[in-house]
């Protein structure tokens, strides 16, 4: 790689990261599902990075825009298990999406992608849930996290929909922008690529 697309892509991942950084602060719970879930758009840059530039260049967004995130706001617990929870879910939903669309190169192959992020982020964040992040979080905020019929029941009830509904709304806002942009992203994978 030449020193000339090496800062171009510098500069584009860091450019997606701030964006995806500012699309952090316009989130919005969801109705019937607890107020400390909310969804935004954050992950979307990382998508474009991811097939722009491959898997390492959007989990740098996510990585960035959370280390933005803790550093401005911090975390109520002291420890950024929030944003750490963040972090691995768009990852979750980034790398299947990235790695079947490389395979399959059409709109339907990003369609697949972005369903399997989706299943792959609700699925694996419900039991990263359960067994590292709720615990993590009443540890550090010193309160009893309840049974494990409480904790399961908020986890099917409230974090699995949420991540179902949260990937939907993604896929969707990145579908259209996909549209809009496929011209030029094919433009950019093939000039990447020979």
């Amino acid at each position: 790689m030449n020193q000339r697309v090496r800062i171009k892509k510098m500069v584009t991942v860091g450019m997606l990261s701030g964006i995806s950084y500012l699309l952090m602060w316009l989130s919005f719970p969801l109705p019937l599902l607890p107020p400390y879930l909310s969804v935004d758009f954050s992950d979307v840059p990382a998508l474009l990075a991811a097939i722009l530039f491959g898997p390492v260049a959007g989990i740098t967004v996510e990585a960035i825009k959370n280390l933005l995130h803790y550093m401005v706001q911090g975390s109520m617990t002291g420890v950024p298990v929030g944003q750490l929870a963040n972090f691995t879910a768009g990852v979750l939903f980034i790398l299947p999406t990235y790695y079947i669309f490389k395979k399959i190169r059409t709109t339907k192959g990003l369609g697949i992608g972005l369903a399997a992020g989706t299943i792959s982020m609700a699925v694996i964040m419900s039991i990263l849930n359960y067994y590292i992040f709720l615990p993590a979080f009443a540890f550090f905020l010193n309160i009893d996290s309840g049974s494990t019929s409480v904790v399961i029941k908020s986890i099917v009830y409230g974090i699995l929909p949420f991540n179902i509904i949260k990937g939907l709304i993604v896929t969707l806002l990145f579908l259209l922008l996909y549209k809009k942009l496929s011209f030029w992203l094919d433009r950019q994978w093939n000039m990447k690529n020979v």
